[in-house]
């Protein structure tokens, strides 16, 4: 055994592991400073363009002071067109000059950005006046709700409404008006989540006017407080320049929710009854090309939300349909191990944060493979989804918010029955996160049921986060993470568990991650999702990327090296490892990107059983060891109408070599149309058989308005040989009434013909939503 096998057994120990945790908590108190969420500081010692309060006598020093600004309660009424006409916009103050996060770190920004904060009894109103020296070349080339904005000038927006310094509400548009909406929750953002708001925007002679109104109605807040935790940022992205009011440095990021300032004078503020209604008919016809016979279904609904106080929000649904929900990117899996695929249904994403557990990650950088090792004691997709039938979801109800410093989050859903496939299955998950200091909480998790044809399962466990943005009394960040869970199933009574511990440093010049987890051999949430089994993984990283000064016109350089093993539980031996080693990943400040001039990627791999990676190819049991190689061969900046990437892999692989090919075009005619191309190919030889694996997938996009958009999605893999296309229409009629429309429809490439393909089932599927609020 090798001194690092010494090192990480010694650390496995129960004893060891104890004393792991025991360090975690000395690491939590070296931010004991942070104890109290109400005193906490947090601005900008980097900044010196900040007007910021004087602190008061007897602060340690080396606290930051929190920025502060007052929201002005106002009786007139103001007209969302992002005009800011109205008296009182011109008569309340701002909130402060923003400062500069890039490309120069604590300097006055290159445009000046005005932000002023409003609110009647119903609103947060934000009014933000964008100046731009050179307006004509202001960036907006997307207008679609939710669609990403980082190719944009855009403005973003943290509330945290709790001032817990972890949860917020995130809004966002750009030039052209954009409507993006998400729950920001430990740095992870969700954009799947969609509120009743609205936003307008207006080009100008002197740059572009944001105008924000954001109802109390579809935030969740505790009853009294009357400061909120804010921040707002500016990217002009030309520039790749970002202005930040709060926590505008490069160690931290946006959504790192406890580098907010503060907002004052929030009284007054009603919910009404706190009742959201919203009825639904769905309706959708299903042409089966082999019977070719075709059959109409209707489906009325009910969504309903109620805050039973302004901090703890009742979500339930009745017949709930999903036929607005866009398919899955197709993926071939060339692994041992199972896929994942992100969750899309509305109802599950509703303050889904609640329910994210310890013991995902930590993320690797851009371009860095994943581990395979997550551990997601509830995964969503679960529900509904078997055996790749939809199962019908007759009613759900959710509880999510908090109750003092704990949050809370309880689901309780009952699926229908699927002719031989399950019957009626009720499923409940329960999960509470007890916060501490100011970025850590301790919780717990159960989950009950199984949506499995006569099964019955229980999964339960808990977790821990510390961290800290001042690690040994400095801006540096560092995150801890531990967690242990069980899963019990009848037929199962041991080896059901898993747990481990991550940390990471991750800060701008240096990150670094250690990661040690074991899932054992008969851990199955049924609930949840476990991409391996009956292995303990070891995964360290260390990055380093300098900004040099002025060398090519390069914003920043990229350096990593990961280390990932995996070991067999039942007889130690070691099932893969793999070292990934980036040289050079260049972003320059024009935006375009040297992702990976010659990425070296040695790897290890013991079969234990034969392994089919492609239909007709596989490998017998044995050991294997390769090495890969990949290259960025560009990658243009995605302001540009006409941008593109390609990427090449090559290298031995397994027993023989394989080339893989990714690419990718995308043409823009802002801010309306969009269209791109990408395909991802592999071509292996291996003296057990040659493949090809290739995916190919297209999407087209128009918008006529923010509130009316047409989007398609076209995607062919040869595995399945599969040729489907989804075409979407959502047109919000206001905000929470929508209309969606999609068509899909599916063709099978005939093998032995290169050009033929047969017809497949054709679906089309329409849904009304109305929402009445009280």
């Amino acid at each position: 055994m090798g001194t690092l096998d010494v090192l990480v057994a010694r650390t496995w120990s129960p004893r060891g592991l104890a004393f792991t945790i025991a360090l975690m908590c000395a690491t939590a108190a070296t931010g004991a400073d942070e104890a109290s969420a109400e005193a906490r500081s947090g601005g900008d010692r980097e900044a010196p363009a900040l007007r910021q309060e004087r602190p008061p006598a007897g602060t340690p020093v080396g606290k930051r002071v929190t920025r502060s600004a007052v929201v002005t309660a106002t009786a007139e009424t103001i007209t969302i067109d992002g005009a800011l006409n109205e008296p009182v916009w011109r008569s309340s103050p701002g909130i402060g000059d923003l400062v500069q996060r890039e490309p120069r770190t604590g300097a006055a920004p290159s445009e000046p950005t005005e932000v002023t904060l409003l609110h009647d009894h119903d609103h947060l109103y934000i009014g933000i006046v964008a100046y731009d020296s050179e307006p004509h070349r202001v960036i907006g080339t997307d207008m679609m709700r939710d669609s990403s904005l980082s190719s944009d000038d855009r403005i973003e927006i943290l509330l945290d409404t709790f001032r817990d310094r972890r949860n917020a509400f995130y809004f966002a548009t750009n030039p052209s008006g954009a409507l993006v909406d998400g729950l920001a929750s430990d740095g992870q953002l969700n954009t799947d989540w969609d509120a009743i708001w609205d936003v307008r925007t207006r080009r100008t002679e002197h740059g572009w006017v944001a105008e924000f109104a954001i109802p109390f109605k579809s935030l969740s807040f505790p009853a009294g407080r009357t400061a909120w935790g804010f921040n707002i940022a500016r990217t002009i992205y030309r520039k790749l320049e970002e202005d930040r009011w709060s926590g505008a440095r490069l160690q931290t990021q946006f959504l790192q929710i406890s580098e907010a300032g503060e907002i004052t004078n929030l009284d007054g503020l009603t919910q009404g009854i706190g009742l959201d209604v919203r009825p639904f008919l769905a309706g959708d016809w299903l042409y089966v090309d082999s019977t070719g016979t075709g059959d109409f279904r209707d489906k009325p609904g009910l969504d309903l939300f109620y805050n039973i106080t302004p901090s703890l929000k009742l979500t339930a649904t009745f017949n709930t349909d999903f036929g607005e929900t866009e398919v899955d990117e197709r993926q071939i899996n060339l692994s041992r191990f199972s896929l994942l695929f992100p969750e899309k249904r509305s109802f599950f994403l509703e303050d889904a944060g609640v329910f994210g557990f310890a013991s995902l990650g930590p993320e690797p950088p851009g371009g860095i493979p994943e581990a395979g090792a997550d551990v997601f004691p509830f995964f969503s997709r679960r529900i509904g989804l078997l055996e790749g039938e939809e199962v019908p979801l007759d009613a759900g109800i959710k509880l999510t918010g908090k109750i003092g410093r704990t949050d809370v989050g309880m689901l309780g859903v009952r699926t229908g029955d699927l002719t031989a496939v399950v019957d009626e299955k009720n499923l409940f998950v329960g999960r509470v996160k007890r916060n501490l200091f100011q970025q850590s909480y301790v919780g717990a998790i159960f989950t009950s049921g199984d949506p499995a044809l006569g099964q019955s399962a229980q999964t339960y466990g808990a977790d821990l986060r510390l961290a800290t943005s001042q690690f040994l009394g400095g801006s540096r960040n560092l995150d801890v993470n531990a967690y242990a869970v069980r899963s019990e199933r009848a037929a199962r009574s041991d080896n059901d568990w898993s747990y481990g511990f991550s940390a990471r440093f991750p800060n701008d010049k240096f990150d670094a991650q250690v990661a040690l987890r074991e899932i054992q051999e008969n851990f199955d949430p049924a609930l949840g999702f476990v991409q391996r089994r009956n292995v303990r993984l070891l995964r360290m990283a260390a990055s380093y990327n300098p900004r040099p000064r002025s060398f090519l016109n390069i914003q920043q350089m990229f350096h990593d090296v990961f280390y990932t093993r995996f070991t067999r539980l039942d007889n130690g031996q070691v099932e893969s490892w793999d070292v990934y080693i980036t040289w050079f990943d260049w972003h320059f400040n024009s935006g375009d990107n040297i992702h990976g001039i010659l990425d070296v990627n040695p790897t290890y791999e013991r079969l234990f059983e034969p392994f089919e990676i492609s239909p007709g190819v596989t490998l017998p049991p044995g050991e294997y060891r390769f090495t890969r190689f990949k290259s960025n061969l560009f990658s243009t900046a995605e302001k540009r109408p006409l941008s593109g990437n390609a990427t090449v892999v090559f290298g031995n692989y397994w027993s023989g070599t394989a080339a893989e090919v990714s690419a990718g075009i995308t043409y823009k005619l802002p801010p309306r149309f969009t269209i791109s191309l990408d395909t991802d190919q592999t071509f292996a030889r291996l003296p057990e058989g040659h493949f090809t694996a290739r995916i190919v997938t297209s999407r087209v996009s128009y918008a006529a308005s923010p509130r009316v958009s047409f989007s398609n999605l076209i995607q062919y893999d040869n595995r399945s040989r599969n040729l489907g296309w989804q075409s979407r229409i959502r047109w919000t009629l206001r905000p929470g009434n929508d209309l969606f429309v999609a068509f899909n429809q599916g063709w099978i490439h005939e093998e032995g013909d290169n050009l033929r393909f047969r017809a497949q089932d054709t679906k089309a599927s329409a849904k009304f939503q109305y929402s009445f609020r009280f």
